[in-house]
């Protein structure tokens, strides 16, 4: 079907943030020390406090403690001015300082230097361009510089996510759709609709969402540009459409139709739209999400009498069963390396979040709240984003993928859930 003229809804700014809670820490997180970005006492102000955002997104990792603003010993804007043995005796390890420089109007150079303290050595030194507009996305830049040079891994802060409110009266409910920051900030109000949304999924270059909506009465399908609003309505057959996820290539979308009885899993062409059916049984086959590689499926199916997460080829066949251990395991995500599955895992006292290793078989559960849901694998794989219940509303929080770091995302307006983190290369 062409493009919906009733839909071409313009982006707009939300105000509620979702503020985030650190509820769990690593014990020998790295000391580092932030001192705040010099900036021009007689030149424009910038608008925002980059090393406070840097700071804030290194503490939330849970991997890092930063020092607070009124310990440090002294505020040094460049490497001339450091003394490494006041650090030293302060006991950090590594050090960022750094000045926000303006260029022009409304435009600045922000320059940042990162030290090892105890070789009393240099890590790196950037200069980084922003705007007004832009400052908050250069500090998380930041953020992925130094999460990277002092833990090897590749930073997701820069990243976004998507998500789903409901808010409101029974009688008068309001969903929307969101985009965000991955700290929660910066929200934009993609959709807003008086009908339940579900099951946000972004496109590979982060510049698309695939969702669900109810808008016509029953669930369908649609993909909507994020920065222009425009949308598609790609799947409205007989019946169910839902659960969509988009291939690796961005040239595939696999989802959940029940148009030939049952639920199962189809891929759609994106371009020509042509549909292929992936499983075939009786039991109900939903939430597909595929392999790095673009060959494979992960799915949950009832096919062996409670739900259980399978594997199969693109091209159909036998599926491989690769969840045992429970009575329930659902809503199925992989890793970004493929290494690892994320799911709903149901234990005796609730549904929480879990692990497997897919190499090993070993299951690991995350998470000790009680009504889990639909997790979400940052691009580095090594966070996951959930909704959850908290004060007796929906709310999102992340874990860690070892347990040991969590944190939760709350908003001030209604229900929060469908949280979906966005891959690296999103555009801003």
């Amino acid at each position: 079907m062409s493009v919906l003229a009733l839909a071409a809804v313009t982006v707009a700014q939300a105000g509620d943030v979702l503020e985030i809670q650190i509820t769990r820490g690593v014990e020998s997180a790295l000391p580092i020390a932030i001192v705040p970005f010099a900036v021009e006492p007689t030149g424009p102000q910038p608008p925002q406090d980059v090393a406070a955002i840097v700071s804030a997104d290194l503490a939330r990792s849970g991997l890092f403690a930063p020092v607070p603003e009124r310990n440090l010993v002294s505020r040094p804007r460049e490497a001339s001015e450091v003394n490494f043995l006041d650090w030293r005796l302060l006991g950090v390890d590594s050090l960022l300082i750094g000045q926000v420089l303006a260029s022009g109007p409304g435009a600045y150079d922000v320059r940042f230097q990162l030290f090892d303290v105890l070789r009393g050595q240099p890590l790196a030194a950037y200069s980084v361009p922003a705007t007004d507009k832009t400052l908050r996305l250069a500090a998380h830049h930041i953020s992925d510089i130094v999460y990277e040079k002092l833990t090897g891994d590749k930073g997701a802060f820069a990243t976004r996510i998507a998500y789903i409110t409901a808010s409101g009266a029974s009688d008068s409910r309001l969903y929307e759709l969101h985009v965000a920051d991955s700290d929660g900030y910066d929200p934009q109000t993609i959709l807003s609709t008086s009908q339940p949304l579900m099951s946000p999924a972004w496109s590979p270059n982060g510049e698309k969402l695939a969702y669900v909506s109810f808008e016509q009465g029953r669930a369908m399908v649609y993909r909507q540009a994020i920065s222009t609003g425009q949308r598609e309505l790609l799947a409205s057959y007989p019946g169910l459409n839902t659960a969509p996820a988009w291939s690796p290539d961005g040239t595939r979308l696999a989802l959940t139709l029940s148009k030939d009885g049952n639920p199962e899993i189809y891929l759609l062409d994106l371009r020509t739209k042509a549909l292929q059916r992936v499983t075939n049984n009786l039991a109900i086959d939903t939430e597909p999400d595929w392999g790095p590689d673009g060959r494979s499926l992960v799915f949950t199916s009832d096919r062996g009498g409670q739900p259980q997460i399978y594997r199969v080829g693109i091209s159909g066949g036998r599926p491989e069963r690769l969840t045992f251990e429970g009575s329930y395991n659902a809503c199925p995500r992989l890793s970004p390396d493929g290494r690892m599955l994320a799911m709903l895992h149901r234990g005796g006292d609730g549904f929480h979040i879990a692990v497997q290793d897919l190499a090993s078989g070993s299951l690991r559960v995350l998470t000790d709240t009680r009504l889990d849901e639909s997790p979400s694998f940052a691009p580095n794989g090594s966070m996951i984003i959930y909704a959850t219940e908290a004060g007796g509303k929906g709310v999102l929080a992340a874990v860690s993928v070892d347990g040991r770091v969590s944190q939760r995302l709350a908003s001030h307006e209604g229900d929060v859930r469908e949280p979906a983190w966005s891959p690296f290369d999103t555009t801003h």
